[in-house]
C-alpha cells in the first residue's frame, strides 16, 4: 500500500488538513520523513513531546509495561495508575485525582465536578460557570462552548448554558459578572491557543479572591502550560495562587494520550460513584509512561533548564527580529513561547509555518497573528540554534516574497 497524503484525502474525515510531509521517524528534538528529509521539532506535537522523540525512559517504561498488563477496565485498579496519582499528589496541592485519556477530557470532568459541588453544597441555581475569551479547553460540546472561540463550538444546535465570557486580564469586567449563582470559573494560567497571553499578577490575585467570596471554585487548565512548559512543574506555581481543581494532558505523557483532573479530597467527593467514569481513564501502559515522563521532567536539572532554554530562544528571536523587524514582541513563559506579528505581517502567521517547513523547521501558530514554538523541554543547545538558523532563513523568505 502506497501511504501518502492522497490516501489521507481518501479515507479520512476532512476536518483535518495536514501538510505533504508525513514524518516517519524522531530522535530528540529531530525528525526525519518518508523522504529521509530531517525537520527540527520547535513544535514539539503542540506541547506534547516533552522529552522529544524517543526518549529512552519512555521507550524503556513503554516496553516493560506493555510485557506486563496493557489494560483493565475500573473494576480493577492498577499499579502504575496508583504511582502516578500518589507523585502528582505529592507534587501538587491536590488529594485525588481521576485519569483521563486527553485535556478535553479531564476538563469536562472539572467542569461537571464543579457544578456537581455547587449542586451538593448550595441550589440549583448556582450553576453559572465564567470563561475568558480566546480560551481554549477542548473540543467535547460542553468545553468547546466554555472555551472563549465562538466559532469552534457555532454550528452544533444549542449549547449548554449559563456560561458567560470576559475578556483575559479584564479585572473590573470580571468583578461585574461573578455573583453567588457562579459555581467556577475556567481559566488558562497563560493562554494558548488564544495568542500566548500571560496573566497579570493583579488579575490572578483577584480571580481567585473574588471565587472565595463567591464561594466559586477556581479551575486551571494546565493542558498546555502543565509538566514543566512554564519552567514550574505546574504553571500556578509560578503564580503564587492555587486553584481548587487543575487539569493536565499533554506533555503528562509525552506523547502517550493521558489527561487527569486533580482537585482536594473535600470537593472530589462529590463525584460518587457512578458519577463519571472514563473506559481506558488510567490505562496501565498510559500511566506507566506519563510516571517516566513526569519522574524525568520533574527534577531541579530540568526545570531550570527550560528557564535557561527560554533565555536562547528568546535572545535567538529577538536577533532574527533586529533583521528583519516582523515581531512586537516575544511573549509567553518558559518553552511555551510566541513572537507576535505586527505591520504588514499581522494575519500571516501561517505563512511563516508554510516557510519554515520548507526549510526543515516544525513551528506552530496560536492564531493567526502569532507564531508559537512549543519544543521538547530538553531540547539541546545545538538544536536551538540550528532551529533559529533555519527560522531565520524562513523570515527571510517571508519577507522577501
Amino acid at each position: 500500500m502506497q501511504v501518502n497524503r492522497e490516501l489521507f484525502d481518501e479515507v479520512m474525515v476532512p476536518n483535518y488538513n495536514p501538510s505533504a510531509v508525513i514524518p516517519v521517524k524522531g530522535k530528540g528534538a529531530r525528525v526525519w520523513d518518508q523522504n529521509g528529509d530531517e525537520y527540527i521539532d520547535f513544535a514539539g506535537g503542540i506541547a506534547v513531546n516533552c522529552l522529544g522523540h524517543s526518549h529512552p525512559a519512555l521507550v524503556s517504561a513503554l516496553k516493560e509495561q506493555g510485557e506486563k498488563i496493557w489494560h483493565l477496565s475500573n473494576v480493577m485498579t492498577n499499579e502504575p495508575a496508583l504511582r502516578l496519582a500518589k507523585k502528582l499528589t505529592d507534587a501538587t496541592f491536590a488529594d485525588k485525582v481521576y485519569f483521563a485519556n486527553s485535556g478535553a477530557e479531564a476538563n469536562e470532568a472539572a467542569l461537571k465536578l464543579a457544578r456537581r459541588f455547587a449542586l451538593d453544597n448550595y441550589n440549583e441555581e448556582k450553576t453559572q460557570i465564567i470563561a475568558f475569551n480566546k480560551g481554549f479547553h477542548g473540543r467535547t460540546f460542553f468545553t468547546v462552548t466554555v472555551g472563549g472561540q465562538a466559532a469552534y463550538s457555532d454550528g452544533f444546535g444549542p449549547k449548554p448554558q449559563d456560561i458567560t465570557h470576559i475578556d483575559y486580564n479584564d479585572l473590573e469586567a470580571f468583578a461585574k459578572v461573578i455573583s453567588d449563582k457562579t459555581c467556577a470559573v475556567m481559566m488558562e494560567p497563560l493562554q494558548g491557543e488564544g495568542g500566548i497571553i500571560s496573566p497579570t499578577a493583579e488579575f490572578v490575585q483577584g480571580v481567585r479572591e473574588l471565587c472565595d467570596k463567591h464561594n466559586a471554585l477556581l479551575i486551571f487548565d494546565e493542558v498546555q502550560t502543565g509538566v514543566g512548559r512554564t519552567g514550574d512543574l505546574y504553571a500556578y506555581q509560578g503564580l503564587n495562587v492555587t486553584p481548587d481543581i487543575l487539569t493536565t494532558a499533554k506533555a503528562l505523557g509525552g506523547g502517550f494520550p493521558i489527561g487527569a483532573m486533580i482537585t482536594t479530597t473535600e470537593i472530589a467527593k462529590h463525584l460518587k460513584i457512578g458519577t463519571h467514569g472514563s473506559t481506558y481513564g488510567g490505562n496501565p501502559l498510559a500511566c506507566a509512561v506519563a510516571e517516566a515522563a513526569f519522574d524525568t521532567v520533574n527534577t531541579p536539572e530540568v526545570l531550570e533548564g527550560v528557564k535557561e532554554r527560554e533565555q536562547m530562544f528568546r535572545d535567538g528571536l529577538n536577533a532574527i527580529n533586529e533583521k528583519y523587524n516582523v515581531f512586537s514582541e516575544i511573549r509567553g513563559k518558559g518553552l511555551l513561547l510566541g513572537g507576535v506579528l505586527k505591520g504588514d505581517y499581522e494575519g500571516k502567521a501561517r505563512d511563516f509555518l508554510v516557510a519554515s517547513a520548507k526549510h526543515g523547521l516544525m513551528t506552530l501558530v496560536a492564531g493567526t497573528n502569532v507564531v508559537r514554538f512549543t519544543p521538547s523541554l530538553v531540547i539541546t543547545e545545538e538544536e536551538i540554534k540550528a532551529g533559529l538558523a533555519r527560522f531565520e532563513l524562513a523570515v527571510a523568505d517571508v519577507v522577501n516574497a
